[in-house]
């Protein structure tokens, strides 16, 4: 299972309507939202679920009945899950989910995982890959990178299927992405010697310009309204559909 040229991310963990009207919060909203982004050029959908009092939820029964919900509807767009902490949830909560969710995608991320004892997370990236679960590493930085490869099974990190996704701009003050933030990672990966299947997502205005660099590299693309609602002139995208159009015309 392999990542498409172009994930959507419509939502996120922490923003709401009054970030932007068209940022999808409920089942039906998201729905609505990423067949739009399919027949804008996405190939998959990043999702992110939410409480009645629109929080961030992490629940494996929430999940498993928005996938049923989904899938049907969205065809051959593939979902991918999150497994975000956003402050409110422990690795262990995380790592249930990733396995219990009936999801055959998930995002983790390396650095959230490694909050517990390294052993744990060892156990869980080797169950997931038995379970034939598609793990995609998420890495803020270069030491995140390098922290990955002390827990990840070897076999696992020289597997051309290996899935990873590099942040730009998140820890950054005003979250400013820049296409050299990726510079680490290609360095990264040529040191371990590995050409894994690996996408970016950048967050604010430079989300455009880092995506289009990241695609000439030969990457992936993740964008949408989780990482920033501007247009590459500047303005303020109507949806997460132009978002995703305008890098599919890249």
């Amino acid at each position: 299972m392999s990542l498409p040229h172009i994930m959507v991310a419509p939502n996120g963990a922490t923003k709401t309507k009054t970030d932007h009207p068209a940022l999808p919060i409920t089942l039906d909203e998201i729905a609505q939202t990423a067949l739009a982004c399919r027949d804008a050029g996405a190939g998959a959908l990043h999702l992110h679920l939410r409480d009645d009092a629109g929080g961030h939820l992490l629940d494996s029964g929430a999940y498993a009945e928005a996938l049923a919900h989904l899938r049907p509807l969205l065809g051959e767009m593939a979902i991918q899950i999150t497994t975000e902490a956003a402050g409110r949830y422990e690795p262990g909560h995380q790592r249930y989910v990733a396995l219990n969710s009936g999801a055959q995608m998930v995002s983790v991320s390396a650095r959230e995982m490694l909050r517990d004892h390294e052993l744990l997370a060892i156990r869980f990236y080797e169950e997931a890959a038995e379970r034939g679960i598609a793990i995609q590493h998420i890495l803020y930085s270069r030491e995140d990178a390098e922290a990955l490869v002390h827990v990840l099974p070897d076999r696992l990190l020289r597997d051309p299927g290996l899935q990873l996704i590099f942040v730009m701009g998140r820890y950054v003050a005003g979250q400013v992405s820049t296409p050299a933030m990726l510079d680490p990672f290609l360095d990264w990966m040529q040191a371990e010697a590995i050409t894994p299947d690996w996408a970016i997502c950048a967050f604010g205005s430079g989300e455009t310009d880092c995506l289009r660099n990241a695609l000439a590299k030969g990457g992936k693309a993740r964008v949408g309204f989780e990482n920033s609602l501007v247009m590459a002139d500047g303005t303020t995208a109507p949806d997460n559909a132009a978002r995703v159009a305008e890098i599919a015309a890249l």
